[in-house]
């Protein structure tokens, strides 16, 4: 199914499914044609042929849109037509897709962006090599990944330089995000055979990746990381090779401003730090 195709089935499903829920009929073609650029250019190819559509998308609107878009059915309705296009494409999605609201204030109420990438779960193997416990001296080899970093609130670009990187409110802290919200010492990443893998440090509100809570995860260009709500994107230009997918191209960050993304999650019953 080539972008035209995929615009044209896009357009009718979002037209069945989501008929005046979008704001204005611009709305609707710009997300059209947003979402299926998104898909055609993300969509990959694994060895044994099976492609393989993004699963994790970020939806960059206007601050006085996010209120609209951020309804749950309007993001239901969303994630059911891309299910819906990737059976009649005859694309699989390594897990469900989700979506997910962040904000730009350059933006006009007219305009948007949309994010998107492929999440890989990782394999047992795979796992059980980059599991670590953070506060012990890990031996493994702490291989720095190349090119990493951080985009923390919509606006701010922080380079991944060592192989330990602590995150939360304290001053001593590697990266200090003030932030009520984040703990005083909130989370680690750290260098583990040539990928950062974050660990939740008992954190109040809790590390999410792409939506799900996490005490650990190895991450990957694109993940949406959520800090008790305050939210982050992690990109590398040259991520590390998987072996169980065919080449494909290195993750680009949008130009211009980079927007992180704003998950929305049940809210937390606090505990003592």
């Amino acid at each position: 199914m080539n972008l035209e195709d995929i615009e044209a089935r896009l357009k009718s499903l979002i037209e069945v499914h989501l008929a005046g829920a979008l704001i204005g009929k611009s709305t609707e073609d710009l997300i059209v044609q947003k979402l299926a650029t998104a898909i055609k250019e993300n969509t990959i190819t694994k060895s044994n042929g099976i492609r393989l559509a993004p699963n994790v998308y970020t939806l960059v609107v206007a601050p006085s849109t996010a209120g609209h878009w951020q309804q749950p059915h309007l993001l239901d309705k969303l994630v059911e037509i891309i299910k819906t296009l990737g059976i009649d494409a005859g694309l699989k999605f390594e897990s469900s897709p989700i979506i997910t609201i962040t904000t730009d204030a350059s933006l006009s109420s007219e305009q948007l962006n949309l994010l998107a990438s492929n999440q890989v779960k990782d394999t047992m193997e795979d796992t059980q090599n980059t599991t670590a416990d953070p506060d012990e001296n890990i031996a493994e080899d702490n291989t720095m990944p190349e090119n990493a970093f951080l985009i923390i609130e919509g606006v701010k670009v922080f380079p991944l330089r060592t192989p330990v990187v602590n995150i939360g409110r304290r001053l001593d802290n590697t990266l200090v995000i003030d932030d009520p919200r984040v703990s005083r010492n909130h989370a680690q990443l750290r260098a583990i055979k040539g990928r950062y893998v974050i660990f939740d440090l008992n954190s109040t509100g809790g590390t999410f990746i792409n939506g799900q809570r996490a005490s650990q995860s190895v991450l990957y260009p694109g993940d949406v990381v959520s800090l008790a709500g305050v939210a982050l994107i992690f990109g590398q230009d040259n991520p590390p090779p998987r072996p169980d997918l065919a080449p494909t191209s290195p993750f680009e960050p949008p130009k211009g401003e980079r927007p992180t993304a704003v998950i929305r999650t049940s809210p937390i019953k606090k505990k003592n730090e």
